[in-house]
């Protein structure tokens, strides 16, 4: 049901406040009423009424006159139509309350407000407009792709900042300059003519377009014709893509497939070799010479194992399982036991190893496991890239806020073109002295990823002939 339109009578005079209400409830409305402009405007502010009449002069001459002026200089009744009287219109006995006038006045205050409400409409979608607008422009201003939008003509309508930087362009582009003002890259601009004209049922034209220069990104360009409500193509928006690092990848993994199958190959190939003999009696009867044909093959067989051990973990530390189960450990403690362990090795070459490790080293946050392959792996290099009667050192100590460990030795050292490289998979020294001793090249690559997965560090220094020096630092 239609709520009832409430009118508003202010005047001191109560007669025709009572006449007022008896003529106009009849027509449906409900009457509200008021003796002097400041129960008037109480009336406004606490009912807002739809509709006002109002005597011109009640006690004071300007009464209705400033009370009618207050309620049309506030921004929220505006809207409310006053229909003012004089007591000559009452006095003469004039009908001041006809149908026609109160409805004309209820009718446009119903336009008055519908106005409003479509102005207030209009100005949020504007405002919602212009909103939409600042984001969409924040987004394309902030893509990390490159964004190009040409006309029919092939000039340039946009281009963001991310299309400026992977097209090489340092200065502004204005708006319908050539798109070969922008870029001579003779690919590019065959794509998107391409684009122009593609044929039915294709949607998209895209092209890997190859570096030109050393340093120019690899980019992967999609371009799509823009249609208008008739269908006709009338530009073409082009998206540019900086691949370089997916390049970079796909020939890094190459790379390591390739080292991969190489390191496998020549171990099975040695082990295949040395069953021929046997199998094929090449070899003799000789007990002895079996045995070194067995004893090689099964030590090129752990080789092997290593190799894959070595690949297991970098797979692991890839996968982001580097720094796994991490508690607070006593490296003091740790590292002799892993010298210990290397006694048997260090005494097959007459390398002695001596400790420097305090006994009240400070505990560090680490994982065992992998911590023990570290310096595992550093002692164990010491010692096989040491002389006959050689000597390891294996010191600790605490800075401010890392524990220092070094691992030294006085073997054949490390040629300073290949100090750089150390600690690349699969890198090895090539050297007479280096041939005979077996290794993966991937020891010091993990040693490395596990240190720094500590939020640590590890150094070398080494000089050729005289011996290495390997240190790592832990935090605290």
């Amino acid at each position: 049901m239609k709520p009832k339109a409430k009118i508003l009578v202010v005047d001191d005079d109560l007669d025709f406040i009572e006449i007022s209400k008896l003529s106009l409830e009849g027509q449906g409305y409900q009457i509200l009423s008021a003796f002097n402009a400041k129960e008037g405007w109480k009336m406004v502010e606490k009912q807002k009424p739809d509709l006002i009449i109002m005597d011109l002069m009640m006690e004071r001459l300007d009464s209705g006159m400033a009370l009618s002026q207050q309620i049309k200089g506030h921004p929220q009744y505006t809207a409310i139509p006053i229909l003012m009287l004089t007591s000559i219109a009452r006095d003469t006995g004039m009908d001041f309350t006809p149908r026609t006038r109160v409805t004309r006045g209820l009718e446009r205050r119903s336009l008055l407000l519908e106005a409003k409400k479509l102005r207030e409409e209009r100005e949020r979608n504007l405002l919602e407009l212009a909103n939409e607008k600042s984001r969409t422009q924040t987004i394309i201003h902030c893509m990390g792709d490159g964004l190009l939008v040409t006309n029919r003509d092939e000039q340039v309508v946009f281009c963001n900042p991310a299309g400026r930087r992977l097209l090489g362009v340092k200065r502004p582009i204005q708006v319908g300059e050539p798109i070969a003002h922008m870029t001579n890259d003779p690919e590019l601009l065959s794509l998107v003519e391409a684009a122009m004209n593609l044929k039915e049922g294709q949607e998209m034209a895209s092209k890997e377009l190859v570096a030109r220069m050393p340093n120019d990104p690899a980019l992967m360009a999609n371009c799509a014709p823009v249609k208008d409500e008739k269908n006709q193509t009338i530009g073409v928006v082009t998206v540019l893509r900086d691949i370089t690092e997916l390049k970079e990848l796909d020939k890094a993994k190459s790379t390591f497939v390739s080292m991969v199958a190489h390191e496998l190959r020549a171990p099975l190939a040695a082990i295949e070799g040395y069953l021929d003999v046997i199998l094929e009696g090449v070899g003799g009867d000789d007990p002895q010479k079996m045995h070194r044909i067995l004893e090689r093959s099964r030590e090129r067989t752990r080789g092997l194992l290593a190799l894959i051990n070595d690949l297991l973990a970098i797979s692991r530390m890839q996968a982001g399982r580097l720094a796994k189960e991490k508690e607070k450990l006593p490296l003091g403690i740790l590292l002799k036991e892993i010298a210990e362990l290397m006694k048997g090795e260090a005494l097959e070459k007459k390398v002695t190893i001596e400790m420097a490790v305090p006994d009240d080293l400070p505990l560090v946050q680490a994982n065992r496991e992998d911590v023990t392959r570290v310096f595992t792996n550093l002692l164990d290099n010491a010692i096989k890239y040491n002389h006959h009667g050689g000597r390891v050192f294996l010191r600790a100590g605490a800075d401010d806020a890392f524990v220092r460990v070094e691992v030294q030795d006085t073997g054949i050292g490390i040629p300073k073109k290949d100090v750089a490289h150390l600690f690349d998979e699969f890198y090895r020294v090539k050297s007479k002295e280096t041939r005979a001793i077996t290794g993966t090249g991937l020891g010091l690559s993990i040693a490395k990823k596990i240190v720094e997965g500590h939020n640590g560090h590890i150094e070398v220094e080494s000089r050729l002939h005289q011996g290495s020096t390997f240190r790592v630092l832990l935090p605290l």
